[in-house]
């Protein structure tokens, strides 16, 4: 019998981030036994392990090394947190070599010749996005509340920049552990502050408690606006729809994208899996799934396992269909054009308020240093 191709999950199934890493656990199992039902890869079958990483980057690294070391996985794909990514990188990538796909929408600049992602950017998600935003409410003043790890430091520097160069302002930047959950004061500094709107990269746990001190302030209901671009529908669970209430995020797919290959892939997941861990964009579903096809697809044009030739292919793959619409890596760049989509929390749900199309990463190539600036 031949041997199958060992595919690695490392994903939040325990912990805060849970909801999160069960729906990814979902997406990984339904990709694998569609690839396998179609006669696998190379005419072997797939065998996906599962590491649980319980919302610990201790964990995830741990897990990680086990997948590699112990399980000799040909590639792994997971993590959300940026610093559960990097986290990942020791063993996977450092230490073991191995290929390593990232699937959730981060603050760019990820640049290693082992390392693909396949979530948005700051190009995709940030340049576009907010000069919208200013345009369309007339919000020039922006606070941004932030939990303390790489990704909100690094997207807020651009969040500033563009805000800046569109002639807005921002009016306060605070940052406070995963865990934090007592606002009460930043809530009150917001308020006097006068912002127009918060930009918000407080995650879970503390996410939660913070929607809702900013909710009995009455910031929303005095015509103050929320933006937070990785909320999708399985976050949306976690609060009252009330203390989100017109939200505006902006990511690669929502569940109200109506092209008929979306709708068909909901349809599928949601009677395979139905309950509260959903198909969604923020929670790196969209990311897993266009990562896994893409990967495969490139073993294919590959012929082999062989991980240069695995990555040489895995450097201009595409998919004509997947969530949002099609998506191909940018040769170079290891990342991926997306389509992109503006969308705005309305009685539980998101609506897409604006398609802005097909979107190119715009990051470095891969192996050049990044340049501050």
């Amino acid at each position: 019998m031949t041997n199958p191709i060992k595919v690695g999950l490392i994903a939040d199934q325990t912990g805060p981030l849970s909801f999160v890493g069960i729906a990814n656990t979902n997406v990984a199992r339904m990709v694998v036994d569609d690839l396998n039902a179609d006669g696998g890869l190379l005419g072997r079958q797939l065998e996906l392990h599962v590491e649980d990483s319980a919302t610990d980057d201790d964990v995830a690294a741990a897990k990680a090394r086990k997948l590699v070391e112990v399980d000799q996985v040909d590639v792994v794909f997971g993590g959300i947190y940026s610093s559960t990514r990097q986290a990942i990188k020791v063993p996977v990538v450092v230490e073991g070599k191995t290929l390593y796909v990232y699937p959730e929408q981060y603050e760019g600049q990820e640049s290693d010749p082992l390392v693909f992602c396949t979530g948005p950017g700051p190009a995709q998600q940030v340049d576009p996005f907010i000069p919208w935003f200013m345009e369309q409410t007339g919000a020039k003043s922006f606070y941004l509340p932030s939990a303390d790890y790489i990704w909100p430091h690094v997207l807020n520097a651009r969040v500033r920049e563009v805000v800046v160069a569109n002639g807005g302002s921002i009016v306060g930047e605070e940052y406070y552990a995963l865990d934090h959950t007592d606002y009460r004061e930043t809530v009150e500094r917001i308020v006097a502050s006068g912002a127009d709107a918060v930009f918000n990269t407080i995650v879970p746990p503390g996410v939660t408690p913070f929607f809702a001190q900013l909710h009995d302030s009455g910031f929303a209901s005095r015509g103050g606006l929320l933006i937070c671009t990785y909320f999708d529908e399985n976050f949306l669970n976690m609060v009252p729809a009330a203390h989100v209430e017109g939200l505006y995020g902006c990511l690669d797919y929502y569940q109200g994208v109506d092209d008929a290959f979306s709708k068909e892939l909901l349809a599928r997941y949601e009677a395979r899996y139905p309950g509260d861990a959903k198909f969604t964009g923020g929670s790196a579903c969209s990311g897993l799934y266009r990562g896994l096809r893409l990967w495969a697809n490139a073993v294919n044009e590959a012929g082999s396992l062989d991980q240069e030739d695995v990555i040489a292919a895995l450097d201009h793959a595409q998919i004509a269909d997947g969530p949002g619409g099609p998506a191909a890596m940018v040769p170079g760049q290891h990342h991926a054009r997306l389509n992109m989509y503006i969308a705005q929390a309305r009685n539980g749900h998101f609506d897409v308020v604006e398609s802005l199309g097909l979107i190119d990463p715009q990051e470095g190539v891969v192996g050049t240093p990044i340049l501050a600036g």
